[in-house]
């Protein structure tokens, strides 16, 4: 047996449908609406515990992708009621997000992008509300307090200018899309610019010889100059972290879309194609694509059921269900401004990742879990890795919220992206 599949190999895969994708959106919307309970005045964690998000402050780097949720479940209701209720909904957890940036709670990091986009940004844009255009405009000035001048990128965590926080990680392309909103709707071009100096410092040191990518780049800070890449989340410093890989696709999509430079594509491309290289044959990627067929039992069982399972499998190493979906995001984005031909592709590959997802991944029976997209990882500890395991084949809620807006773009090609 392969270890990979080959990319020319997904021509025998089918696409997810049209009809298939709004039912998917619709069973989303469902459980959505079932969680408002406990996810108004609270937030889920990161990850679910034994299948099921429980509640907490807003706190940390992924609160916003609930928001997100909402906001895309509105968008997606046809039911007033219902309607009304997301909208009310994520209207509140707007309002706390500005509380949040206003007293400068848990915001001195780089994710600022994750949490103000689909909260904030998608509440101004969806009802033009003016406080949360001015949460959304005080986290892009917290992000840019972050830059770094000698190198050129903005600081991911820890101490400004200290050795060893000197540092960007991929994940940050999709922050950015926070700061060219922020120029666009301020009139400031210095938001714009450090983004686009941050993409630049990035698409010259982030991705290696082979077309895989480093999830963490470690600068000088008297020079300015790569200093050496590493991992925190995946199997080793060499290897390729699927999430951050699909960060890669994705961000490498949105960097072309806010600048335009024509390298982009060919770095899209290559990220791209590395990810689609490094697939099981049922195509739910591992958490690390060092990793494929072989160093794993299948998702399905024998008869071709699926299997419910939450928590470790032993033997198994974990998937990453996430990285497919936010890899499908970045996509059906490039594909709106390529030739038509290479639109065509990208847009079939999105469209078979996504139907393996729904057949494998998606939760059909609320009894099982609270979140949409199970055989999600957050982080899971190797021997040459230094992250804390948690997660590990679980739902992930950035998972689950770039699952609805995967769907969401199949289902309405016009849609208005958040980021």
């Amino acid at each position: 047996m392969a270890k990979w599949i080959k990319e020319a190999d997904l021509a025998a895969y089918p696409e997810l449908s049209k009809a298939e994708a709004a039912e998917a959106l619709r069973l989303c919307a469902e459980q959505t609406a079932a969680n408002l309970p406990a996810f108004t005045d609270r937030f889920p964690g990161a990850a679910s515990i034994g299948g099921y998000y429980a509640p907490g402050p807003n706190l940390g780097w992924t609160t916003g992708f609930w928001t997100g949720e909402l906001w895309l479940s509105y968008e997606a209701s046809l039911e007033e009621q219902q309607k009304a209720a997301f909208r009310t909904a994520a209207e509140a957890e707007a309002a706390s997000f500005l509380h949040r940036i206003e007293m400068k709670t848990e915001v001195d990091h780089h994710d600022m992008g994750f949490l103000y986009s689909p909260s904030c940004v998608a509440a101004y844009l969806l009802t033009g509300s003016e406080d949360a255009k001015r949460a959304a405009i005080l986290a892009a000035d917290q992000l840019i307090a972050r830059f770094q001048p000698v190198g050129g990128f903005i600081q991911a965590w820890g101490e400004m200018g200290a050795k060893d926080n000197y540092r960007f990680i991929i994940d940050c392309l999709l922050n950015l899309p926070l700061l060219y909103w922020a120029s666009r709707e301020t009139g400031d071009p210095k938001y714009r610019d450090i983004a686009e100096r941050h993409i630049h410092t990035a698409m010259a040191n982030v991705i290696r010889e082979d077309d895989s990518t480093w999830h963490t780049v470690f600068m000088d800070p008297v020079t300015g100059a790569f200093d050496h890449g590493a991992t925190c989340q995946g199997y080793r410093d060499g290897s390729a972290w699927a999430r951050g890989q699909a960060w890669g696709v994705y961000g490498t999509a949105v960097a072309y879309k806010n600048t335009k430079r024509e390298e982009y594509i060919g770095y899209f491309k290559r990220v791209t194609s590395y990810f689609l290289n490094h697939l099981p044959k049922d195509l739910i990627p591992y958490w690390d694509l060092t990793f494929g067929d072989g160093d794993g039992a299948a998702l399905l069982t024998a008869d071709g059921e699926r299997r419910y399972t939450f928590g470790n499998i032993p033997g198994e190493e974990p998937r990453d269900s996430s990285s497919a979906v936010i890899a499908a995001c970045g996509m059906l984005e490039m594909a709106k401004y390529l030739p038509s031909d290479d639109a065509a592709y990208y847009r079939s590959i999105a469209k078979k990742l996504l139907k393996a997802v729904t057949d494998t991944c998606l939760v059909t029976d609320a009894t099982k879990s609270n979140g949409k997209l199970m055989h999600g990882t957050y982080s899971h500890k190797s021997p040459y890795n230094t992250c804390r395991p948690e997660g590990t084949n679980e739902c992930v809620i950035w998972g689950d919220y770039y699952y609805m807006e995967a769907l969401t773009r199949l289902c309405r090609p016009d849609w208005q992206i958040y980021w």
